[in-house]
């Protein structure tokens, strides 16, 4: 298996660090709410295709530096462009773009490692995806989401919107907020089950770290499973489910992980898990 060393890793569009098998990738241009350049769509998008063989980082912490998460994309820099190549009939270019972000999206959901999104402020427009597409939200009562789409004359499908959303908080409720492009406030995400936890903005980032910290000492190749068991099981009728977990579990029953637990259980004994 290919092992690509933590230091190999170095992105130079968003602020990126390692701590404790933890990565945090924080997005780094506060002065405008965080927004997303082409260029930082594909730089995300190749870190992580590229996590997937990174062992040293075995859970990450996706999150906007200032009060805000992200914005979505940049109006200047890839909305300006947008309506030029329609004016210009570039619609291969427009295509190469909308494909990109949604690689970007399926990257994140191939990606072993969990993914836990930290959300103050406004988290809007392509934002809101990539919240959607991390495993984990933690939201604060100032956070603010919204699926923009529509307030620019788009779709809102848009980057997976329309088969994540409803598996989230359900198809009614986002039907609304696609159809509206209405900011769901904190509460609301919270009771709705877009966020797993509402916490105070100065304690955000400690408590999405120190998740992503459990779970990075947990038996993440299993947690790997379960990642991918979540995604690819939407299309998956109950049996079929089934047989799939059956040999999931198979599986993670020959990993020294499994033994690890066992000998520990003996020994009454916590579990140091390592991964393999």
């Amino acid at each position: 298996m290919i092992d690509i060393p933590v230091g190999d890793i170095r992105p130079t569009l968003f602020r990126w660090s390692v701590e404790d098998r933890v990565a945090t990738i924080t997005l780094d241009r506060p002065e405008r709410k965080n927004p997303l350049t082409f260029e930082m769509y594909d730089e995300l998008r190749t870190t992580f295709a590229r996590l997937r063989f990174v062992r040293g980082v075995k859970s990450v912490v996706l999150t906007g530096a200032g009060d805000n998460f992200c914005s979505g994309g940049d109006v200047h820099e890839i909305i300006g462009p947008l309506v030029k190549h329609a004016a210009d009939g570039r619609a291969d270019e427009i295509l190469a773009f909308t494909r990109m972000t949604g690689d970007l999206v399926k990257t994140m959901r191939a990606c072993p490692q969990p993914i836990v999104a930290a959300i103050d402020g406004i988290c809007a427009g392509a934002g809101a995806i990539l919240a959607m597409a991390s495993d984990l939200r933690y939201g604060t009562p100032r956070s603010k989401v919204a699926f923009l789409f529509v307030r620019v004359g788009l779709a809102g499908a848009d980057m997976g919107a329309c088969a994540l959303l409803p598996r989230i908080i359900g198809q009614g409720r986002a039907s609304e907020l696609l159809y509206t492009g209405r900011f769901m406030p904190a509460d609301e995400a919270e009771r709705w089950g877009f966020y797993n936890r509402v916490v105070e903005p100065a304690q955000l980032l400690g408590e999405a770290t120190a998740m992503a910290r459990t779970l990075a000492h947990g038996p993440t190749f299993a947690h790997g499973m379960t990642k991918l068991a979540l995604h690819q099981e939407w299309s998956m009728s109950v049996d079929e489910a089934i047989d799939a977990e059956a040999q999931t579990q198979a599986i993670c029953m020959q990993t020294e992980d499994f033994a690890r637990a066992y000998r520990a259980f003996v020994k009454k004994e916590t579990p140091v898990f390592e991964g393999n």
